[in-house]
C-alpha cells in the first residue's frame, strides 16, 4: 500500500493510476494534514508514502518530519517538479529514502519504489 500526497488533484489522479497498474493499493491525501491524519490511523498498513515537496500550509519537509516521528522506520519517496537541491536534499539528508522528479513515467516510478522498498 502506498500513501500518495499531492495538492494537484490531476497530479494524484495519474499517480493513483500508475500505481495501481504496478499492483499497489493507493491512499490518497491532497495535504500533508490529511497525510498525516491517514498515516496516523494506517501506519501499519502502509508501506510506503509518496510525498510531494512542495504543498500549500504543511510542506512535504514539515510532513516528512511529522510522519518519521509517528515511525522512524517510514518509507519515504519525495516527488517534486523542482531539480534535486536545496529543499530536497536537505530531507534526503534527513534520511528520507529516494526522490523522484516530475513528471515521471510508469518505468521511472516503478524503479524508484523498488529503490525505496529494497532499503534496509
Amino acid at each position: 500500500t502506498i500513501l500518495f500526497v499531492d495538492d494537484e488533484d490531476i497530479i494524484s489522479e495519474v499517480g493513483e493510476a500508475l500505481l495501481k497498474e504496478l499492483g499497489f493499493r493507493v491512499m490518497l491525501a491532497g495535504n500533508g494534514e490529511e497525510a498525516i491524519d491517514i498515516y496516523k490511523q494506517h501506519w501499519n498498513e502502509i508501506d510506503m508514502v509518496m510525498l510531494d515537496m512542495i504543498m500549500p500550509d504543511i510542506s512535504g519537509g514539515e510532513t516528512y518530519d511529522f510522519l518519521k516521528g509517528i515511525n522512524s522506520k517510514i518509507k519515504v519517496l519525495l516527488s517534486t517538479g523542482y531539480s534535486l537541491n536545496g529543499h530536497a536534499t536537505e530531507i534526503l539528508e534527513r534520511g528520507c529514502d529516494g526522490f523522484i522528479q516530475k513528471p515521471f513515467n510508469l518505468n521511472q516510478l516503478s524503479r524508484s519504489i523498488r529503490e525505496v522498498l529494497d532499503k534496509e
